[in-house]
């Protein structure tokens, strides 16, 4: 997503506004209410910056939409390179769109100084290409990137680009999100963002931090909204930030859209393929038949989607949003997360289990007063009990039902039930004592300091996916001879593996637990009548170390966060 920009008194001699009370016509011949010679002159000297490496003289996007979604979003940036380090961030730009309902302009790019000279009026090299997909949970994708290459990029030099993309056939009509930083890694100069909507729309406005106020107007049927402003300065990172904070400016704006049109919209495409076929439904039956319990029964078919059904995802076109029939994902032998989500609730339903669809955004951060189906990006699975949901995601194969991963715990979720109401709720958070990992050595020492002994460790909730995936395939005896003599050389010096016991990742109801038994392993030395021992688990100093370079730093801008 764009950056957000801003319009103020300051702006005038560099941008201007139509008198219309419409968004400019961008085209290749240029932005009518931008004077590009003005914001050149705004070159700053890097002497001033010299902790930056670029810095922006124009950060500009203009968003034309209609009723059904349909428009443009155009964005440009004017870029001034301070030092070498930015030269390779600019020289090579590319940028994405889906052929199958967009096309994708690039109104122009140029290499200029700051007096206007140019040094280069368009790309060396032009070339377009598909998204390749990757081979560890593929995506296949109708995207296509167009990449460009610069040629004059160089410290001193200005880049200047703009590019449209117009969208042509929105899937969910009426429905958008757009958002935007106003605040930025780089120093800003000038800045503005407008968004264009029909009058009789109004659209739901986030706005967060500003120090400034929006300019709104509205004339031959259209509203425009501006934010535009000035000198914006550089927000730099910091360790242990909150997401939650009164620093960072940023602006969104949705459709009137709500949660439980996106769920309708949803289900309307997942229903007609939520049945399953006899021979599905067959397969389940069998699954099943040796189950004592409801629960044994649910984790039986999780085990079976989660772990025998491989994800891939064919997000082309429309099946980016709807599922495939379950029979089609098991003769195939694969999904992605809403054809595994879709398979498991239809698995269930024929069971007579009540289960559903959920929606939400795999890193979190849904902003809950903006609904649109942009927001999503994922699918799982909610089961009701007599207790609430049990939400599981059939994506992950090596986390058990009934447990989440840690990005969803607290977060947002829309529950898609079978009449197509959405249900929003609030994903369960497991307390910091429900994630443990616990490390454990019992052992004689003898009095040279040599050591025979046992090393146990466990682990619990979101503590379990990494040694769940590191023993997800069973180890040959090379591979577990390694790892023991990996482990009791990491604990004592000199010190061999004798035996290990281990667990199988693959069985979600196996204990996570690793045991070595080790001995010679050195874990004192003698100094006369004093035995210094040696502490064979890993120091937590670096704690220490992180608490005293937080409190050596400069007045934070940003509350920390643990």
């Amino acid at each position: 997503m764009r950056r957000l920009l801003v319009l103020s008194c300051s702006l005038v001699a560099s941008l201007s506004l139509e008198a219309a009370a419409q968004a400019p016509r961008i085209t290749a011949a240029g932005d009518p209410s931008v004077r590009a010679d003005s914001i050149y002159k705004l070159a700053v000297d890097p002497a001033k910056y010299p902790q930056e490496d670029a810095a922006f003289l124009l950060d500009d996007g203009v968003v034309v939409l209609d009723a059904e979604g349909r428009g443009t979003r155009t964005y440009r940036q004017i870029v001034q390179i301070l030092r070498p380090s930015a030269v390779d961030r600019y020289q090579e730009q590319s940028f994405s769109f889906a052929p199958g309902h967009q096309k994708l302009r690039v109104n122009w790019i140029r290499v200029v100084r700051p007096d206007g000279s140019v040094v280069s009026n368009k790309p060396a090299h032009v070339q377009e290409s598909d998204v390749p997909a990757e081979t560890d949970d593929p995506v296949y994708s109708d995207r296509r990137i167009r990449r460009l290459s610069l040629s004059g990029v160089a410290p001193g030099t200005i880049v200047d680009y703009s590019v449209t993309t117009e969208e042509l056939t929105p899937y969910h009509l009426g429905d958008f999100f757009e958002s935007w930083s106003v605040s930025t890694g780089l120093q800003v100069a000038r800045s503005r963002y407008i968004v264009d909507l029909p009058a009789t729309m109004t659209p739901r406005i986030n706005e967060r931090n500003l120090n400034f106020a929006r300019v709104d107007r509205t004339a031959n049927g259209r509203h425009t909204f501006t934010w535009a402003t000035s000198n914006i300065p550089r927000v730099k990172g910091e360790a242990l930030a909150a997401d939650s904070n009164d620093v960072f400016m940023s602006v969104a704006i949705a459709s009137p859209t709500t949660w439980n049109d996106v769920s309708e919209w949803a289900w309307t495409l997942a229903k007609p393929r939520s049945t399953l076929s006899p021979r599905v439904a067959g397969m389940v039956d069998s699954l099943v038949r040796g189950a004592r319990t409801r629960d044994d029964s649910i984790r039986a078919v999780h085990r079976w989607v989660a772990q025998d059904i491989r994800y891939v995802s064919i997000a082309l076109g429309l099946s980016g949003y709807q599922p495939r029939a379950p029979e089609t994902v098991v003769a195939t032998g694969f999904g992605d997360c809403k054809d595994k989500a879709q398979l498991f609730v239809s698995s269930l339903a024929h069971l007579g289990i009540e289960a559903y669809p959920v929606l939400l955004n795999s890193s979190g951060r849904v902003r809950r007063d903006m609904p649109s189906i942009d927001q999503f990006d994922h699918e799982i699975a909610a089961v009701r009990t007599p207790n609430g949901y049990q939400f599981t995601d059939l994506t992950a194969n090596i986390v058990p039902y009934g447990m989440l991963p840690g990005s969803y715990q607290g977060e947002f979720g829309l529950v898609m039930h079978a009449n197509g109401s959405g249900e929003e709720i609030t994903f369960p958070t497991l307390s910091v004592a429900q994630n443990v990992s616990a490390m454990r050595f019992v052992g004689t020492m003898d009095t040279t300091g040599t050591i025979e002994g046992a090393y146990d460790e466990t682990a619990l909730g979101s503590m379990t996916f990494g040694l769940r995936d590191a023993f997800y395939h069973p180890l040959d005896s090379l591979q577990r001879r390694k790892l023991m003599n990996n482990i009791a050389g990491k604990l004592f010096d000199g010190a061999e593996g004798d035996s290990v016991i281990t667990f199988n990742g693959k069985d979600l109801a196996s204990t996570p637990r690793v045991w070595v038994h080790l001995r010679n392993g050195k874990s004192a030395s003698v100094n006369g009548g004093t035995m210094i021992m040696t502490m064979p688990f890993s120091s937590m100093g670096g704690m220490a170390v992180a608490a005293r370079e937080l409190a050596a730093e400069d007045a934070r801008l940003f509350p920390i966060d643990p």
